[in-house]
């Protein structure tokens, strides 16, 4: 079977809502539209976060007598340390997902970094576009695949 992966639109890549209508999720990106590299789903991104939260949680409270600034801390840095090195974070990776940049090549470690902070401000991580692209992965230029 040919390879149909394809690479984003050579235009900004961000996309919006005035785009235009699409079939589904990643489509106008050149995503497939299922299997690997189509944008990941909500409740898969969902699983993952809670999957994250929870490790945050239960290294606040084994070390840090359940002090919120540290399940905070310890989330940002996992999520950052996972996304430069594996590409996901451990949620990410255990529900088969995987963030890209959306012009291809490496994710580097400014990317992970931006798109954590805005992560843990929460209000941008709501805000999608019609490829189901956080407002943390639009401004770190990134989308979350299926793997």
């Amino acid at each position: 079977m040919p390879d149909q992966r394809r690479t984003p639109p050579a235009d900004d890549g961000q996309g919006g809502a005035g785009d235009g209508r699409q079939d589904w999720p990643g489509q106008r990106l050149g995503l497939p539209q299922a299997g690997p590299r189509s944008v990941a789903r909500l409740g898969r991104r969902v699983g993952a976060l809670l999957i994250d939260w929870a490790v945050a949680y239960a290294v606040g409270y084994a070390f840090f007598d359940g002090s919120g600034l540290a399940m905070t801390v310890t989330f940002v840095l996992v999520q950052i340390g996972f996304l430069v090195t594996t590409g996901g974070s451990l949620g990410h990776l255990a529900l088969g997902m995987r963030v890209v940049p959306m012009r291809g090549g490496q994710l580097g470690a400014w990317r992970p970094a931006v798109r954590t902070l805005l992560v843990a401000l929460v209000i941008p991580a709501v805000v999608w576009d019609l490829d189901q692209r956080g407002l943390h992965d639009r401004v770190a230029g990134t989308v979350l695949v299926r793997v």
